[in-house]
């Protein structure tokens, strides 16, 4: 059984590991070959633990969340205040990654509606995120569960500009059933 819980600094390596090969999964013919082989080498590994480090230690800022399963973390969700300053969306999810074995089994429902309820909690009542306009898969799942097609910006990933679309929700109650408290297992 997958479980949704918080974070914490003991987890930089397993969201490191997620976020690393759930790239060279789920953005195959999307992005560059070369640029995913090239995200295991040891410098991109500890880039990507830093980075992850650094969001641990702002909890003012950035709120984590790991999908577990038999004490392996399998995916992950980031939220935040939105970072461009959107006017009618606040909060923002700035990443979500799941491994390809964790995929379709309501992990990825559960963290969206972990993130949603932590954004409610930091005073946000809407959300974007941010999506490659090729990965028709996430695209159809943000869909699924409400998110409405807002807009689209170039993105710099290697040496490929490629096409981001933004998904919003209006209203985070509609996505986040329950209470904060509620059991996410």
């Amino acid at each position: 059984m997958i479980t949704i819980r918080p974070a914490t600094p003991a987890d930089v390596t397993g969201i490191a590991r997620v976020h690393i090969d759930s790239w060279r999964t789920t953005y195959q013919g999307i992005v560059a070959d070369e640029f995913l082989q090239a995200l295991s080498t040891e410098q991109r590994v500890q880039r990507r633990e830093q980075t992850w480090r650094g969001m641990l230690s702002a909890p003012d800022q950035f709120s984590v969340f790991v999908a577990e399963e038999a004490g392996q973390i399998v995916g992950f969700v980031n939220c935040m205040a939105e970072r461009e300053n959107d006017p009618r969306y606040t909060g923002e999810v700035g990443g979500i990654y799941l491994l390809k074995q964790a995929q379709g089994r309501g992990a990825g429902r559960k963290l969206m509606q972990t993130a949603a309820r932590e954004l409610i909690q930091r005073g946000h009542s809407s959300m974007l995120l941010w999506v490659l306009k090729d990965n028709t898969p996430a695209r159809r799942f943000y869909e699924a569960l409400g998110g409405m097609y807002l807009r689209e910006k170039p993105i710099q990933i290697g040496d490929e500009t490629l096409i981001e679309v933004a998904y919003g929700w209006d209203d985070l109650n509609l996505l986040a059933p329950g209470n904060a408290g509620e059991d996410t297992g």
